[in-house]
């Protein structure tokens, strides 16, 4: 389940007085956009300064005409702005830099088309949505139950050692895990426009 962004955050996003909206959209998009900068293999400045023109991009464009939802998917239209920034760096790295080497055009020609969407970034996008989700339902829970979902879900531990862990009965934990999952999944659900399956 990969959740699309909130038509509403991308409306307020448009309001330039709205910092809470620019914030919320931040601490999910901006991870993406550095992440995919990494993977292609700029270094950390270079990403920054790719995360900051897209921040910039994405604000003017949706300041001049907001983003129409029923053409395209939002999160498609950052990921295309988000490789050409890219491609735009690796190319002002060959100019501003000139390595004199092919290396630099050989790994240009191996970034990959804007027509298909990086599975990575995909795979990003919904590790910053659930820290997101995380982030802002942990204090709803005890800190115990919170630990039975955390170390059965995220990392990866059986229910049997969690609740040796805890010293708390497996059926607890089974019960701490699902209310959390689904507690998380109604908070991924109010960033997500269509829930669709992909």
């Amino acid at each position: 389940m990969i959740p699309e962004t909130n038509i509403s955050l991308i409306l307020r996003i448009a309001d330039h007085g709205d910092h809470d909206a620019w914030n919320e959209f931040e601490t999910v998009y901006r991870p993406v956009v550095y992440f995919a900068a990494r993977q292609k293999g700029l270094q950390d400045a270079d990403s920054d300064e790719i995360v900051q023109r897209v921040m910039v991009s994405i604000a003017k464009a949706i300041r001049k005409r907001p983003h129409e939802h029923q053409r395209s998917r939002f999160r498609t239209w950052l990921f295309r702005v988000t490789q050409n920034a890219i491609v735009d760096e690796f190319r002002r790295v060959r100019v501003d830099r000139g390595s004199g080497k092919t290396s630099m055009i050989e790994h240009l020609r191996q970034v990959p088309s804007t027509q298909n969407e990086p599975t990575e970034m995909e795979v990003e996008f919904q590790k910053s949505v659930f820290r997101w989700a995380a982030e802002r339902i942990q204090g709803e829970f005890h800190p115990k139950t919170w630990q039975a979902f955390w170390m059965t879900v995220v990392e990866g531990l059986s229910c049997e050692d969690a609740a040796e862990r805890l010293e708390k009965d497996i059926g607890s934990i089974y019960a701490a895990r699902s209310r959390v999952i689904r507690r998380l999944k109604n908070k991924i659900e109010e960033f997500d426009d269509s829930c669709q399956i992909e």
